[in-house]
């Protein structure tokens, strides 16, 4: 289980970063190659489903997720939101965590990202390169 975290401290408040990175449909385009769609109606919450879908054209693969864990930050708390990956492709959970840091916000993504029938050989280079790509849509993300 190819396990990895990205974290990052920004001047952002907690709640805007909360929203940035919750705002499902923001993250098309912060991981390339990759659309964001949430299947289910507002609010978000325990339950909500989105599906990001990678490739181009017809050649690529969806990774649908469900939240499982949905606790906005409070004001001065911590929040964090959990998904579930229920495709049968990439399987696994990804999980946010927000918390106050001074004036600004700690951030931590953490991933178990798996690729069903990918070899556990490849574990590390699939770890390597996921910190990569979500580093950098945590990034994208928290810019405006």
């Amino acid at each position: 289980m190819p396990v990895f975290a990205v974290e990052c401290r920004t001047e952002l408040p907690p709640g805007e970063v909360w929203r940035r990175l919750t705002t499902w449909e923001r993250h098309s385009g912060s991981v390339p190659l990759t659309r964001v769609t949430v299947t289910t109606p507002p609010p978000t919450g325990v339950g909500t489903v989105l599906v990001a879908r990678t490739g181009l054209g017809r050649a690529g693969f969806s990774d649908p997720m469900r939240v499982a864990v949905w606790e906005p930050p409070e004001e001065g708390g911590v929040g964090r939101c959990r998904l579930e990956k229920t495709g049968r492709v990439v399987l696994g959970w990804a999980e946010i965590e927000v918390r106050p840091n001074g004036a600004g916000t700690y951030l931590r993504w953490r991933e178990d990202l798996r690729v069903r029938g990918l070899p556990r050989a490849f574990d590390g280079l699939v770890r390597a390169t996921s910190r990569t790509v979500f580093g950098r849509a945590v990034t994208v993300l928290l810019r405006e």
